[in-house]
């Protein structure tokens, strides 16, 4: 069968010669060696919650929806298929007392997908998902199935070494094989004290020292044409849990940051002269919270609203000058801009293609309304962050190549040489993979 696939904010589609749903390893290893025979590309999509053509192919398309659910468990480790949503591994782990020690806010990902194309959340100590990784299954290829785990001392096929194709892998965007399943290093439950607060901006460039190094995860969101922020603050607690009511997640959640959001989005596309307005009201509405509740309830949010996202990860030395170059260049050139500007933090990684290899990192992202695109405000900033030394967030939009990613990453010519030896008739590639990897 063939169907057309559209991504979330429906800036990215594809209409494959035909879509596979896998329930097994064995049925993706059949449909690897199928599109090999037959001289086609393929690719497993997830979600649909990157912004870039990833996951696209004009081949065989194959869809997770089938390839779910927890595996094994082990003494601090947890094996689940790779089309599991986040959301349902969360609710797993909590219902066995156990969960990720950090996450982003978005939880409609894959497994595989999430962490093929390098998501984060926001830590002091802990990374992205890709760090909690301990093993991974992948289909190669030519179809033989493998798994590498972190530490492994054995040899995948001549050349290629368990431990390389492991940190390889593991933000691998899906060029070295299909990720069939997933194994994580998890930890008892725990509670997050969640403290919100607004800012200005001024103050937060002041002190961006202290308030990283004083939180264990710390998220704020500029309000362009202000000077306020919203700073969240989430450290562990040994409790009580003191959730927010039903209202209060009502009023918050779905919403301010949703509804009401979403209205004032409208009126901005209608009349962009009136943004910094909106803003202004909107800064003015922010008040302060606190609140402990579960680790994952705290990570994750509600994305109602449908926008554009480019997302650059820069050294976390350069934030302060990357935040002030970009309030700069947006009043300069006047963009009337409604979305927050979000910022996180991570330590390093030693995933090779992770955005947070080998550096401590700082990540600015940028959002634009999905019905009023604005490609000139992403140039710009993308203009800063490069000229810093920013990677690009492989599932978020960038104008990025090879040649200039073979600059920031220290690992990226030996990504492309195990791609080699793993598919040297690119079996998995597509123009996106193209364009990245050369």
């Amino acid at each position: 069968m063939s169907e057309t696939f559209r991504n979330w904010a429906g800036n990215q589609s594809a209409t494959p010669q035909e879509v596979r749903v896998p329930s097994s390893t064995e049925e993706v290893a059949r449909a690897v060696r199928d599109a090999a025979a037959s001289g086609r590309r393929v690719r497993m999509v997830g979600t649909g919650h990157s912004f870039t053509g990833v996951a696209l192919t004009d081949g065989l398309l194959l869809r997770p929806e089938a390839l779910t659910g927890v595996r094994e468990t082990g003494d601090g480790w947890v094996t689940a298929a790779a089309g599991t949503p986040l959301h349902v591994l969360n609710e797993e782990l909590d219902r066995m007392g156990l969960a990720l020690a950090n996450m982003g806010d978005i939880t409609a990902q894959t497994l595989a997908g999430a962490i093929q194309t390098g998501t984060h959340g926001t830590g002091r100590e802990v990374g992205g998902l890709a760090d909690q990784v301990t093993g991974l299954e992948l289909v190669l290829a030519d179809g033989e199935v493998v798994t590498v785990t972190r530490g492994g001392t054995g040899k995948v096929r001549d050349g290629v070494s368990e431990q390389d194709l492991f940190d390889a892998a593991r933000v691998g965007l899906g060029a070295l094989g299909v990720v069939t399943a997933v194994t994580f290093r998890v930890e008892p439950s725990f509670l997050l004290r969640s403290v919100r607060q607004p800012m200005t901006l001024t103050g937060i460039l002041d002190s961006l020292d202290t308030i990283t190094s004083d939180n264990e995860h710390l998220d704020f969101f500029w309000l362009p044409h202000t000077d306020t922020c919203l700073t969240k603050r989430n450290n562990r607690s040994a409790g009580p849990a003191d959730p927010p009511g039903a209202f209060r997640h009502w009023l918050d959640n779905k919403f301010l940051e949703n509804t009401l959001f979403g209205a004032l989005c409208g009126i901005g596309g209608r009349f962009p002269g009136a943004i910094p307005r909106l803003n202004a009201i909107s800064a003015a509405a922010l008040s302060a919270s606190t609140h402990t509740d579960t680790s994952y309830k705290i990570f994750t949010s509600v994305r109602d609203v449908r926008f554009l996202e480019m997302e650059y990860a820069i050294p976390r030395e350069r934030l302060g000058q990357a935040l002030r170059e970009t309030r700069d260049l947006v009043e300069r050139r006047d963009w009337k801009i409604t979305f927050p500007v979000e910022v996180r933090v991570t330590p390093p990684s030693d995933a090779w293609l992770s955005t947070a290899y080998g550096r401590d990192s700082a990540y600015i992202a940028c959002h634009i309304y999905r019905p009023t695109p604005n490609p000139a405000y992403f140039e710009g900033v993308e203009e800063i962050m490069t000229r810093l030394g920013g990677r690009p967030h492989w599932g978020k939009l960038h104008t990025r190549d090879a040649a200039y990613l073979a600059t920031v990453y220290p690992r990226f010519g030996d990504f492309r040489t195990l791609r080699d030896r793993l598919d040297p008739q690119r079996v998995f590639t597509n123009d996106y993979l193209d364009a990245v990897l050369g």
